[in-house]
């Protein structure tokens, strides 16, 4: 029998068409071709094929065995049970809802990266470890485009404490931050962080286990964000400012707790309930299964009680060593997750909504029974 060689042509139809697209861009980078790009006008967020090369629906490289595109998608065919084996051994346990690892709490010890980061400062404290200690050489990021005063999210590279700094903060319209990775290849980069939600924290799971290639090897270490959803850049205009007068220029901090919490510029507090920032969804969202960044090496998020402290799941050996190493040298300190039982309630009744998202017809889907794929290997 025939190898399976699945190309653009079933990307197209099972994810990209399908609804099951997330936008991660994972497939863009991957492909060694000049054939992929991305769509972000009007919200999209897709990755397109170019008219070229086969059309829109078919890839003239696949047709010759190409297979890069599906090896990097992290909606593609089986990837749940692929890179749970390929991270942690094993498939997750049916209880196991918001993936595999240990749940605690964390928060940078220098106050300047609490009072510039969110939620106690975690993610720049272990970025900037991880630059500084040789253990990555730069990070795919988001950032604000220009002054930021647009709140336009745009990937962007960290290769220093002042880049991780300078792009610290949440926001919460879409940024596929794997769209940085060629710049930081093309810098030199050969050991690269990936700071991303669920929808890119698989990503590199994705390529590792499917084996492909230099990418795979490049991407070494993986961030999680955890989230429910991402909004369309609309909101600005359509929601804060058209209802509540706050325009996107004057607005200094975001974040969600329960509500939209808009700090502005002029020292004004606002708060805007979610139910009215749901119409604003991207449509890239409204199927993701993954709330808690199930495939990174530590996933984060702010949802406990506790404002300055970041919930966290430790998830692999390396990032269980980061943590170790990080509290050794005193740039963070910890607590046990059971000292805020409210977040982690919080933590698996969101994980659950986000599971309930994956369509019936998608199979197979999370949880589902495997379909082995055999990629050869790529070097």
């Amino acid at each position: 029998m025939a190898l399976e060689k699945p190309q653009w042509k079933e990307l197209f139809s099972e994810v990209v068409t399908s609804g099951l697209c997330t936008g991660c861009a994972a497939c863009v980078i991957a492909c060694p071709h000049p054939v992929l790009d991305y769509e972000t006008d009007n919200g999209v967020y897709k990755p397109f094929h170019l008219d070229i090369d086969g059309g829109p629906e078919d890839c003239t490289h696949g047709q010759k065995g190409c297979t890069m595109c599906t090896r990097a998608c992290p909606r593609f065919r089986n990837w749940e049970s692929e890179i749970d084996t390929h991270k942690f051994a094993r498939e997750r346990t049916e209880d196991e809802v918001s993936g595999i690892g240990d749940v605690l709490l964390a928060r940078a010890t220098d106050e300047s990266l609490v009072e510039n980061g969110q939620d106690g400062g975690f993610v720049s404290a272990l970025l900037i470890y991880a630059l500084e200690n040789d253990v990555i050489d730069a990070a795919l990021v988001s950032g604000l485009e220009g002054d930021g005063s647009t709140w336009r999210a745009v990937p962007q590279v960290a290769r220093s404490r002042e880049d991780v700094i300078e792009t610290a903060k949440s926001r919460y319209t879409y940024s596929a931050n794997l769209l940085a990775y060629p710049e930081a290849a093309e810098g030199g980069a050969e050991r690269i962080a990936l700071v991303g939600m669920g929808c890119m924290a698989s990503a590199p799971g994705a390529m590792q286990s499917r084996k492909a290639g230099k990418l795979a090897r490049r991407l070494c270490l993986t961030i999680g964000l955890m989230c429910s959803k991402t909004f369309d850049d609309s909101i600005f205009e359509e929601l804060f400012e058209a209802k509540y007068g706050i325009k996107r220029a004057d607005i200094l901090k975001m974040n969600i707790k329960g509500v939209f919490q808009i700090w502005t510029t002029d020292g004004h507090f606002h708060e805007v309930p979610l139910k009215e920032a749901h119409a604003f969804t991207r449509e890239g969202c409204k199927q993701c299964p993954d709330f808690a960044a199930e495939h990174a090496d530590i996933s984060t998020g702010g949802i406990g009680a506790f404002g300055d402290w970041t919930l966290v799941i430790v998830r692999t050996d390396q990032g269980r060593e980061l943590m170790n190493a990080m509290k050794e040298n005193g740039l963070i300190e910890t607590r046990p997750g059971d000292d805020d039982p409210g977040a982690v309630a919080l933590l698996h009744r969101l994980a659950i909504v986000s599971r309930k998202r994956w369509p019936e017809a998608a199979v197979p889907g999370p949880r589902r029974i495997p379909v082995v794929i055999t990629y050869p290997s790529r070097h």
